[in-house]
């Protein structure tokens, strides 16, 4: 039988450490799931970072893709009356995603704000620029 020293409230610190939700979602790993609505003339994205801060997540402009990247490192410790480790855990987690906005939008077009764990973007819709057939011909006499 295995001896686990009890903690406050009757719990050992194991029950309490396999009840965490690192323990209880290791199977999943962090996820942006995202709405996009098309509105006047923009695409409005709504990406939820839950448990991510604004300084945690990047977002970079290039040839064409927006890629929205949030990235987090945990460390949590609890010690003893004497100042022994209990626990101590370190986490990281990193997620990301890419749209393809097109080759025409620029970074300071493209709008950006965070809140209660949603990051809102507002990107316009533009057509790609048609390149018009530049041949001449010349007629024969």
């Amino acid at each position: 039988m295995l001896m686990v020293p009890r903690r406050k409230y009757g719990m050992s610190f194991l029950d309490d450490m396999l009840r965490d939700p690192f323990f209880t979602n290791m199977d999943s790993a962090p996820s942006m799931n995202t709405d996009i609505q098309e509105k006047d003339g923009k695409y409005l994205l709504d990406i939820d970072l839950p448990g991510f801060a604004k300084e945690d997540i990047k977002i970079e402009l290039k040839e064409g893709y927006l890629e929205v990247a949030a990235e987090k490192n945990v460390s949590s410790d609890e010690k003893d009356d004497d100042g022994n480790y209990i626990r101590r855990e370190r986490r990281f987690g990193r997620c990301s995603r890419s749209f393809y906005v097109g080759d025409y939008v620029s970074e300071d077009e493209v709008k950006a704000s965070f809140k209660d764990g949603t990051l809102y973007l507002e990107v316009p819709k533009k057509d790609q620029k048609v390149i018009e057939d530049s041949r001449k011909y010349i007629a024969i006499e």
